[in-house]
C-alpha cells in the first residue's frame, strides 16, 4: 500500500534529480572539446557521478517493482491455491505422459 503524501515528495525528487542529470550530460556534451587538464578531470568526475546516480536510480526503482510483482504474485497464489496446485498437477502430468512415451 502506497502512501499519498510519502509518494509524492519522492516522485518530484526523482524528476528533480533526472533533470540535474540531464543538465549535467548537456553540460558535458558543451565541454567536451575543451582540452584544459582541470576541465577535463572535472569531466570525468562529472561522468562518473551521473552514470552511478542513473544505475542507482533504476536499480532501486527495478527493486521495488520485483517486491511488487512479488506481492502480487504471493497474494495471488495464496487466494488460487488449489487453482494453481490443479494446474501444477496438470503439468506435471502432461510431461509425465510425453516422458513416458517411446
Amino acid at each position: 500500500m502506497r502512501n499519498g503524501a510519502f509518494d509524492t515528495p519522492i516522485r518530484h525528487l526523482r524528476k528533480d534529480l533526472q533533470s540535474v542529470a540531464r543538465d549535467a550530460e548537456e553540460l558535458l556534451r558543451a565541454t567536451a572539446d575543451v582540452t584544459n587538464d582541470r576541465v577535463q578531470e572535472a569531466r570525468a568526475r562529472t561522468q562518473k557521478t551521473v552514470r552511478q546516480a542513473f544505475d542507482n536510480l533504476y536499480d532501486r526503482r527495478m527493486q521495488r517493482r520485483v517486491r511488487k510483482y512479488a506481492r502480487y504474485t504471493d497474494a495471488y497464489v495464496r487466494d488460487h491455491t488449489w487453482g494453481i496446485i490443479g494446474a501444477v498437477a496438470g503439468v506435471a502430468l502432461i510431461i509425465g505422459f510425453l516422458t513416458r512415451r517411446d
